[in-house]
């Protein structure tokens, strides 16, 4: 099963990822990871992204396509993965869209996160991240057992200077004018599927298995 979460930022893509992951044996898959991957190797398209990366410039998307495409080839792809983060835009679907079907592998499902901007404000406000692993703890819904250590890996856990309540709100923004053009697009193909993603997570859980007939 090959699947793309597709929301706005807080709407729990990446914490449905990790119960979806353990349910289904497959990757989750986001681009943050596959750049530190890509700079860390030291390989030529690795060292180009990082030099991208570090004048502060946006990875352009020929090259993250060329790292989706070289990520979706390894070896635990093989049952199916779940892309976080992308594609972002028309162009980067339409290629995914053509190098997945000429494989012989296309998308199966785009999941679409369907929650409102209150929720995502609430969210995101007392979001924590892991510097070391990338799991998102929250100082509400889901602190970390010990303050500002991570459960999962020891890491520190830190609050995002993009998770204020004015950077949050520019982020809806960038959402709203890029990426949710790609509700309509996966729509018209027939490969969405909405879920409600205001309840917590393990509602958000049952919503999906309940869309994908996995109950």
């Amino acid at each position: 099963m090959n699947l793309i979460f597709l929301g706005p930022p807080g709407a729990g893509k990446g914490t449905l990822a990790g119960k979806v992951v353990e349910l289904l044996q497959i990757p989750q898959i986001s681009t943050g990871n596959i750049f530190r991957a890509a700079m860390a190797s030291g390989s030529e398209l690795g060292n180009k992204v990082k030099a991208i990366v570090e004048s502060g410039k946006l990875v352009d998307d020929d090259t993250t396509i060329a790292l989706v495409k070289e990520r979706l080839t390894q070896a635990d792809v093989a049952k199916g993965y779940i892309l976080d983060g992308f594609p972002r835009t028309i162009p980067q679907a339409e290629a995914l869209e053509k190098w997945t079907i000429e494989v012989g592998n296309p998308i199966s499902h785009v999941i679409n996160f369907d929650i409102s901007d209150d929720k995502v404000l609430q969210r995101l406000g007392g979001r924590l991240v892991c510097k070391k692993c990338g799991y998102n703890w929250h100082k509400t819904f889901n602190p970390p057992s010990k303050a500002g250590v991570c459960d999962k890996c020891g890491g520190e856990v830190y609050t995002r200077p993009d998770d204020s309540e004015e950077s949050i709100k520019k982020r809806l923004e960038v959402y709203r004018n890029q990426t949710e053009p790609l509700i309509g697009f996966y729509r018209g193909k027939g490969l969405l599927v909405d879920i409600d993603a205001n309840p917590e997570v393990d509602q958000m859980f049952v919503n999906f298995k309940e869309a994908l007939n996995l109950l």
